[in-house]
């Protein structure tokens, strides 16, 4: 009976623990969270995604909002009209996650300033500037 290559074992979990690190990494992004809970609501138009996150320039909006779709999480429609109408939902996958981004998002803005005041501790503590 032969044993398990472990190099090929442990390439194997590599990749899966990338794939991981990979979606938490979309999911989890910046402004992912906010879109996908902008979109779970129902649909959405860029402007309204514009507007709605603070801080999120034209680029990046475009950007992840292709990330998204391509990774399965938004659904984009296309409406011809002059100008075209465009609207992002999130898919059902993504839908399955709100409850943990509210809840996570929640948790932050409940934490915020706790974890503002021990990096101030922390810096202070040694001699840094923060």
């Amino acid at each position: 009976m032969s044993q398990p290559n472990t190099q090929e074992t442990c390439q194997a979990e590599q990749t899966s623990a990338c794939t991981v690190r990979e979606v938490l990494d979309r999911v989890g992004g910046k402004w992912s969270i906010g879109i996908i809970i902008a979109a779970s609501d129902g649909p959405v138009r860029f402007t309204e995604l514009e507007r709605s996150i603070e801080g999120i320039s034209r680029r990046m909006l475009t950007l992840t909002l292709r990330h998204l779709e391509r990774d399965g999480l938004l659904t984009r429609t296309v409406y011809p009209t002059v100008p075209p109408r465009v609207e992002y939902v999130a898919t059902e996958m993504a839908r399955e996650l709100y409850e943990s981004l509210v809840s996570l998002t929640g948790w932050a803005q409940r934490h915020r300033e706790a974890i503002a005041a021990a990096r101030e501790a922390y810096d202070r503590e040694r001699g840094r500037a923060g």
